[in-house]
């Protein structure tokens, strides 16, 4: 279920994140952006006014410790960290009380990760490359060098508002991608279509528990969502082309 929450019309993720990690995905509605941006677009790469940008983060803002750190994302494998921050990245992790990390998506898989205690959290985006080369594990082994644990066990992940199973149609060429990378994954994460040769349909949900589970995680909640289909919550590439981005943030929450 979509929990919604102030005037941004905030979905909440549900997860049994600790008590002071808090996370929150913005949807397309309750900004000021026009045209195909309406309403709540965040991205300022995407040719939408940047006066409407900035005044929609500002409106963020007020929901926020800090401004959130954005990323140049480049379908890579990069994870900025709190030693290392980098302005191209797929991924990010802190362990920074009140520093607010971000993904911004309209399609590709966003994830959210915290460890058991709360001391450590991670996002990463995960579109089909990046999740098949593995910037999902990545995130997961920077999260555990900051933390010094060495079980990804007591890590929990989050996925975000996706292009649905239903909606996400692929060539051969990624399904053999993801056959050449030896990694285990469900049957029903490629289903073919049988008008199209040669085309599937493609889960990234099933890809990135796979995945996850392939390094030993498997506290993994959300997956119930579909950008394309849910096309008053969500922007969508695939559906319209010319589009907005929303984001998925988290934070470790501390009084000032």
């Amino acid at each position: 279920m979509n929990n919604s929450a102030t005037a941004l019309k905030l979905v909440i993720p549900e997860w049994p994140a600790p008590p002071q990690v808090k996370s929150a995905v913005t949807t397309r509605e309750g900004g000021i952006s026009l045209g195909p941006y309406q309403s709540f677009n965040l991205g300022d790469h995407v040719g939408d006014d940047p006066k409407c940008v900035l005044a929609n983060r500002a409106l963020l803002g007020k929901f926020l410790p800090n401004e959130p750190i954005w990323l140049k994302q480049v379908h890579g494998l990069k994870v900025s960290t709190p030693n290392a921050r980098l302005d191209e990245a797929d991924a990010i992790v802190t362990n920074k009380p009140n520093e607010v990390i971000a993904i911004m998506t309209a399609d590709c898989l966003p994830v959210l990760f915290t460890s058991e205690s709360g001391d450590v959290i991670g996002a990463a985006h995960a579109g089909w490359r990046g999740l098949c080369n593995g910037v999902l594990e990545n995130t997961v082994k920077e999260m555990q060098v900051l933390s010094g644990a060495s079980s990804a066990r007591k890590i929990l992940a989050w996925l975000g508002p996706a292009i649905g199973p239903t909606a996400f149609e692929v060539g051969t060429d990624v399904l053999e991608a993801y056959q050449d990378a030896k990694i285990p994954f469900p049957d029903q994460s490629f289903v073919a279509i049988p008008s199209k040769p040669g085309k599937y349909f493609a889960n990234l949900y099933l890809l990135a528990r796979s995945r996850l589970e392939s390094v030993g995680l498997n506290q993994i909640y959300g997956g119930d969502y579909c950008t394309v289909n849910q096309e008053e919550q969500f922007f969508s590439y695939r559906r319209d082309g010319v589009t907005g981005r929303f984001a998925s943030l988290i934070w470790i929450s501390q009084s000032k």
